[in-house]
């Protein structure tokens, strides 16, 4: 059996990112999605889910490349001046070299959950900014949030090596390199996952389209469905609409979020699905079918 999950990230960053969403929902193939609890367009965000309540909900922790919800003097390891580190790879060797407060990073994932939650929103996961949670010393302190709030599922941000080659490689040489960066940062996967299952919570087998990030189309959403294993999974997505809220926000991806969202609501897409065989689930329904009798 294979099971997919397809979830769009970075809910709230702007109106059209949630309109996007929404789309790729009620027409399209996103199941699930996570909500930026420090986003501009956070109430506009809420009233989407609130119109589309089959949508699976979760918060999208923020730990990189924006700005905490707790005061400065709360967080003092976690920033750089008033905000977050903008790169990725000065958080990994922060993370890496143990030089981030375990006790500062809980503090301010319980903020941002529990914004979430107090605004209405059954939360149904969580997943972070950049993957930040496939370092130990994040992911630790992030269980500890989701015990503190109640939450019973976080994303594997993993996949499986051999299936992403064929995939990316075969047919975009030029993802080698952020392929390189993903094989290099697996080696965290075996303790994600002894960490995930002491701690009692529910998670996919990994996630596809880390890889894919900013290059996603047809083609390549046909070739990542076509080397996805048995097990249940994650489709990691970020569908948006390239507008003048978008240009007012800091991101990477622009064009391709557009992109995205053709794919996403293309019926070859939803076909291509089909044809594998796979299953459309949400992560609520992956923390029903894990439920203890």
């Amino acid at each position: 059996m294979r099971r997919l999950i397809i979830n769009a990230d970075d809910l709230g960053l702007t109106r059209g990112v949630n309109r996007a969403i929404e789309q790729a929902h009620t027409a399209g193939l996103v199941t699930s999605s996570t909500l930026m609890a420090n986003s501009v367009a956070f109430d506009d965000a809420l009233g989407m889910a609130q119109r589309n309540p089959r949508l699976s909900v979760g918060c999208h922790i923020v730990l990189v490349d924006g700005e905490p919800l707790l005061p400065s003097s709360q967080v003092a390891s976690l920033i750089q001046g008033a905000r977050f580190p903008g790169s990725f790879i000065g958080f990994a060797r922060r993370a890496l070299g143990q030089q981030l407060s375990p006790a500062e990073i809980t503090a301010e994932a319980v903020a941002q959950i529990r914004k979430v939650q107090a605004a209405g929103i059954a939360v149904s996961h969580i997943d972070t900014h950049k993957h930040t949670h496939m370092f130990r010393a994040v992911l630790r302190p992030l269980l500890a949030a989701t015990r503190e709030c109640g939450l019973r599922a976080i994303r594997n941000p993993f996949a499986p090596m051999k299936p992403l080659a064929f995939a990316h490689l075969l047919r975009r040489p030029r993802l080698w390199t952020r392929y390189s960066e993903v094989k290099v940062l697996a080696s965290l996967h075996s303790g994600f996952a002894e960490e995930v299952r002491r701690a009692g919570l529910a998670t996919t087998d990994g996630t596809f389209g880390v890889v894919s990030t900013g290059a996603l189309d047809l083609k390549l959403f046909a070739a990542i469905v076509g080397c996805i294993p048995e097990g249940t999974w994650e489709f990691v997505c970020h569908p948006g609409y390239n507008d003048a809220d978008l240009a007012g926000v800091r991101t990477r991806l622009r064009a391709s979020r557009a992109k995205e969202l053709e794919v996403l609501t293309s019926a070859d897409a939803r076909l291509l699905l089909e044809q594998r065989g796979i299953e459309l689930i949400s992560f609520r329904e992956l923390i029903t079918a894990v439920a203890p009798a």
